[in-house]
């Protein structure tokens, strides 16, 4: 069965490694049949939620206007969100984070959508592991809050500048996962 998947990065950097890493996992999911839409939050201009508590009262997910209404369509068209982001200060950077803050007039307009399924694609400069924990952690309580079923998470370290991550498996790994999705 053909799914619908949204590919969120979060990265600044035009061409940088954790967008390899999105192009990667969306040319997997196309050869398994599926349809991709890749949102780049960086090139939007996304406020944060002020919880004002009027989503969806308005004709528009977000009564305040920003590129945030046009982000909540292919919410709603979704059947899976991949965040495929570097690690900013052991989080998702500042432009993603804001768009997934909005997720929440998903909830205060009570309206439905149809993902069950997300995955995290993640890289950086630090080597270790567990600096990584911060971001993997949220994902995984954004998942268990929305009752999303994770479907895997590729990690890549040790990234400082743009390509290295041609110099790792981490390509062939998001690029084996996006093929995976059923």
């Amino acid at each position: 069965m053909s799914k619908n998947i949204l590919v969120m990065t979060g990265s600044p950097r035009k061409g940088g490694n954790s967008e390899k890493l999105a192009d990667a996992f969306i040319a997997g999911a196309r050869q398994a049949g599926h349809t991709t839409v890749k949102y780049t939050a960086a090139d939007k201009h996304i406020k944060g939620c002020i919880d004002c508590k009027t989503c969806f009262s308005k004709g528009v997910a977000c009564s305040v206007p920003d590129d945030f209404n046009d982000l909540a369509p292919l919410l709603e068209q979704a059947d899976m969100v991949v965040f495929a982001t570097p690690l900013y200060w052991f989080s998702f950077p500042q432009q993603l984070k804001a768009a997934i803050d909005k997720f929440y007039s998903f909830l205060i307009g009570k309206q439905t959508w149809k993902i069950k399924e997300c995955a995290l694609l993640v890289c950086g400069g630090d080597k270790e592991e567990y600096r990584y924990e911060g971001i993997i952690t949220s994902y995984k309580l954004i998942a268990d809050y929305l009752n999303w079923k994770d479907c895997g998470i590729i990690l890549v370290p040790g990234l400082h500048v743009k390509d290295d991550i041609l110099k790792t498996d981490g390509l062939q790994r998001a690029e084996a996962l996006g093929n995976s999705i059923q």
